[in-house]
């Protein structure tokens, strides 16, 4: 393999994740993608010497950082709202986002019938996240803690904990899938005990 084709194909890669960026349900990922993305074009546009390319590849990089910059800077502020399983606005919203749901979840049961304890979460208004679970004394057995993609930052689930301990829980347990949760279960400060993942509130 030739310099000339490493660098064709160094300048496919930086396209391929500028275009792979705008698929992206969240925002924060979306625009860090999309600034590895540039940045690799950039530099390929200064070996090829195609400067305008690289100007405004430049100008996307300054652009999505001062972006991450902002949003890292506004602070999100959550609510949380107690509904009954059988709520009619709760079962709208697992509707909405059941598909979601499943395929975050393999194997998650919706059916609100089986659970006692169901909180909405929201973010100036608009439903964040959804949490059902079953009350066990000072344990809530978590059996879905949803959050839409666009929020899937951690602070939702940071926030639900924070509020759970005021609600009398002690301690909060998950034995459900983990295949998509493994790095939400560790930095949110669960670990696995007896099958289970344990959070202490």
């Amino acid at each position: 393999m030739n310099r000339a084709m490493l660098i064709e194909m160094f300048g496919y890669l930086g396209s391929a994740l500028v275009l792979v960026s705008f698929l992206l349900t969240s925002v924060v990922k979306l625009r860090i993608v999309n600034t590895v993305g540039s940045v690799i074009f950039a530099i390929y546009a200064l070996i090829i010497h195609s400067y305008p390319t690289a100007v405004m590849n430049f100008c996307l990089v300054a652009i999505n950082l001062y972006f991450l910059w902002k949003m890292s800077k506004a602070e999100k502020v959550y609510d949380l709202t107690s509904v009954r399983n059988n709520d009619v606005y709760l079962k709208y919203l697992i509707d909405k986002y059941g598909d979601d749901m499943r395929a975050t979840f393999p194997g998650v049961d919706l059916d609100t019938n089986k659970i006692n304890r169901a909180f909405i979460i929201s973010c100036e208004g608009k439903p964040v996240g959804i949490t059902l679970g079953k009350d066990e004394d000072t344990n809530l057995e978590l059996v879905l803690d949803y959050t839409i993609p666009q929020y899937r930052d951690f602070s939702v689930g940071t926030f639900l904990f924070s509020r759970l301990g005021s609600l009398g829980y002690k301690t909060v347990s998950y034995c459900g899938s983990v295949e998509h949760h493994q790095d939400y279960l560790k930095a949110t400060g669960f670990v696995l005990s007896n099958g289970k993942y344990v959070k202490k509130l």
